[in-house]
């Protein structure tokens, strides 16, 4: 006797849709190295020695195509990864943008120009493999907060195009970010308002590098879309940081947006259940799709 096939029943083709209706909004696919044969300037062999990016993917009709590099603060001296990484991986997979959480090298085994490179890197490898994680390599922007702002901010005012006979493809690609989200930055290396831990970590004693490293004095017309976010009462880094260079993007003409809030101390990452400051994520968003990053390509 001959078996006849079975039809799907009204039970399965219910957790079928399920399945396909209900996929998770994001897929975290683990740590990449930036340069897997070993970083330039690694003085070891240590995790410390090998600057990663942790990589969470929008997915779903939800996703978006736009992809930020996370870089989290610690004056240079360590990683907040939690509140200023996972964090806010989770939230910008939210709404659809594909999140890269930076571990950057710092100090006290590194200095400048080793965080630079590391985030330079990490814009270049997201774009040299925007078609296998789906990411528009227009659309590449970059977030950070207090000394990982000042290490965002850096991309954004010290970048280029890539080297078109690099053997190494990932250094084909631009390092410049098609925007930035500037969290509570560390901008200026000058006094009167830098936050000093932040820069001696980075410049490591070479005072010369102050100057080339205060940012608000390094912003041209070829600098990327900024949305800066600080609070008057932080006593961490002043928000004459944030202020400083917002002036600087309206002098040069570069499309820039300054929320500064009353209440709040330094380090507030998201900021839940804060009165006032809580806005900015919905701000942040509403700014992004306004700019036109949160548009699906067809």
């Amino acid at each position: 006797m001959r078996n006849k096939a079975r039809s799907p029943t009204a039970g399965s083709l219910c957790l079928l849709i399920f399945f396909l209706c209900f996929q998770p909004a994001a897929r975290a696919l683990g740590a990449e190295y930036l340069w897997p044969e070993g970083a330039p300037g690694a003085v070891g062999k240590e995790s410390a020695d090998k600057p990663t990016l942790t990589v969470h993917l929008a997915r779903g009709r939800g996703a978006t195509g736009c992809g930020v590099i996370v870089c989290p603060g610690g004056g240079y001296f360590m990683l907040a990864d939690n509140h200023e990484g996972k964090q806010i991986a989770a939230w910008l997979n939210s709404f659809g943008v594909s999140a890269f959480i930076l571990r950057y090298r710092h100090a006290p085994r590194y200095h400048h120009p080793a965080p630079l490179k590391d985030a330079q890197r990490a814009i270049r490898l997201v774009r040299s493999r925007a078609k296998k994680w789906r990411v528009d390599p227009e659309r590449v922007g970059i977030i950070g907060f207090s000394a990982g702002g000042h290490l965002a901010s850096s991309t954004g005012t010290h970048f280029d195009k890539g080297n078109p006979e690099a053997k190494d493809p990932v250094d084909r690609e631009s390092c410049r970010p098609d925007f930035m989200i500037l969290g509570y930055p560390v901008i200026s290396f000058t006094e009167p308002f830098t936050h000093v831990g932040s820069r001696n970590n980075f410049i490591g004693g070479n005072t010369a590098l102050a100057e080339l490293f205060s940012n608000e004095k390094q912003v041209t017309a070829q600098t990327p879309p900024t949305f800066l976010l600080h609070t008057s009462e932080d006593r961490v880094v002043p928000p004459q940081n944030s202020v400083v260079f917002y002036m600087a993007l309206l002098k040069a003409g570069v499309p820039a947006e300054l929320h500064i809030y009353e209440k709040g101390p330094h380090g507030v990452g998201l900021a839940k259940k804060r009165p006032g400051i809580s806005a900015w994520p919905a701000s942040c968003q509403a700014w992004l799709g306004g700019r036109g990053f949160l548009k699906k390509k067809r």
